[in-house]
């Protein structure tokens, strides 16, 4: 629906009312200061801002007006297919300024709370495993693209952000100028997008090179090669044919098993058997990625990223077993974790303190926390222990909607850095010999691939 006044034009599905008053007139890189938030943001070729209306923070990009129609419809129906991807609030048009001189308009977004662009994660320097979970999310962003039609056409850093999704990170689109929505893609068009990948990201990996942000055991070819190997062995798990003998049916549930484990679900499997009943062939024909993330919403009500419902899905199974509890309803059981785990783990956390992490990813990194103070102290560190000293040590000292390459130790009175401030599971730098097994992840699942890394290869070996 279009909403018109005198001017501006608001098109929009879902307007915010205080939107109407902003100073459209004005050409948005003057706009005044008490409007705007001081948020990070990635390299744009059209002017961005973040303005704050009441309580919401919106991502404002002028640009040509069929531009940014086009943007926002894609995203719009991105959101209807529950895709990653920022959320559209409307396109301003019809903007003049007090001479009567044109503007471009506007299109306007909800701004991802707890995301960072790329080079905010790379400002401090980020370790080598890092940088490939960064990748890893970026791969399955865009394999999630294209199985619904989605041919991009600007692939690239720039045009995503990056939530923490437990150890890993989340990918979300954020520029659609140049894409386009098919009942599916060819072969071609998949390539089309990978050749514009290759020259985008080999273009900012070596910029961050040129700039001293990357690792020097890095090399921006070699990780461009590693995104392109990444995304087509997920794109072959999900999409091949598989052929085995009739004797062999066992492996039609190893194939679902390993999509699972890599967080995607089935939602229909071509199966086809020879006329001598002597071989099976199977195919996924629709594939949707949540797997993890819809069990934790189905059990305990939680809305979180892929990542973050595995790792706290496997603190409920660990739950259930402490418990003995094997033989309770699954949603009971989930029930009771929520109520005695989950939910004081949040409640502890000060008011002012919990802009910093989501509640799931701060109840990750409890977990994380407890497994390694709980290594250190030989003893089992009881949660609400583990969670006062969270606050203290590590939550405190972060900065809001952003992460440091530095920050206080794990453990209260210490002041040491993280081998890896995304992932304090890591220890300390100046911890000697291997890390102890974290038996907070443990899992009797050995389909389960290793957190980080798109092995596709060692997950079917698992399977075999």
């Amino acid at each position: 629906m279009v909403y018109k006044g005198d001017v501006p034009r608001f098109l929009a599905s879902r307007p915010d009312s205080l939107l109407i008053p902003l100073p459209w007139d004005v050409p948005l890189a003057e706009w005044p200061a008490e409007y705007l938030v001081a948020l990070p943001r990635g390299i744009s070729r059209h002017v961005v801002r973040f303005i704050q209306v009441g309580s919401s923070v919106y991502a404002a990009k002028e640009v040509i007006e069929h531009l940014a129609i086009h943007e926002y419809r894609m995203l719009t129906d991105l959101r209807r297919t529950d895709t990653p991807a920022v959320e559209p609030l409307a396109v301003v048009t019809g903007r003049t300024d007090d001479h009567g001189e044109p503007l471009d308009p506007v299109l306007i977004t909800r701004h991802l709370e707890f995301s960072l662009p790329y080079r905010s994660l790379f400002d401090h320097g980020v370790r080598p495993e890092t940088v490939s979970r960064l990748l890893d999310a970026l791969v399955v962003l865009l394999v999630r693209l294209h199985l619904i039609g989605f041919l991009w056409g600007d692939v690239s850093l720039s045009n995503v952000l990056f939530r923490r999704d437990a150890g890993q990170f989340a990918a979300y689109l954020v520029d659609a100028e140049t894409a386009e929505i098919h009942e599916s893609l060819t072969n071609g068009q998949r390539e089309h997008d990978l050749t514009i990948a290759t020259t985008n990201l080999y273009g900012e990996f070596s910029d961050l090179e040129a700039g001293r942000m990357l690792d020097a055991s890095l090399d921006p070819l070699n990780l461009v090669e590693s995104i392109l190997s990444r995304y087509r062995d997920l794109w072959a798990e999900l999409t091949d044919a598989e052929e085995f003998s009739g004797q062999e049916t066992y492996r039609i549930e190893n194939r679902v098993r390993r999509l699972n484990a890599l967080g995607f679900d089935v939602a229909e499997l071509d199966i086809r058997t020879s006329a001598d009943g002597s071989t099976i062939r199977i195919q996924p024909k629709v594939v949707d990625a949540g797997h993890h993330s819809r069990r934790l919403l189905r059990l305990a009500g939680l809305d979180t990223e892929e990542n973050q419902a595995r790792r706290l899905l496997n603190d409920l199974d660990t739950f259930r077993a402490r418990t003995n509890q094997g033989h309770v309803d699954e949603a009971v059981v989930a029930h009771q974790w929520l109520t005695e785990c989950f939910q004081p783990v949040v409640t502890a956390v000060p008011h002012d303190l919990r802009g910093k992490r989501e509640a799931a990813q701060i109840f990750h990194e409890v977990l994380d926390y407890r497994w390694y103070a709980s290594q250190r102290e030989h003893r089992e560190v009881p949660l609400l222990e583990a969670t006062w000293g969270y606050i203290q040590d590590v939550l405190q000292a972060l900065p809001d909607e952003a992460m440091e390459a530095t920050t206080l130790g794990l453990m209260s009175g210490e002041h040491r850095q993280l081998a890896n401030p995304f992932d304090p599971s890591q220890g300390f730098t100046d911890d000697s010999g291997p890390m102890p097994v974290d038996p907070w992840e443990t899992d009797d699942d050995d389909d389960v691939p290793d957190p980080g890394f798109l092995d596709i290869e060692a997950l079917r070996r698992r399977g075999r």
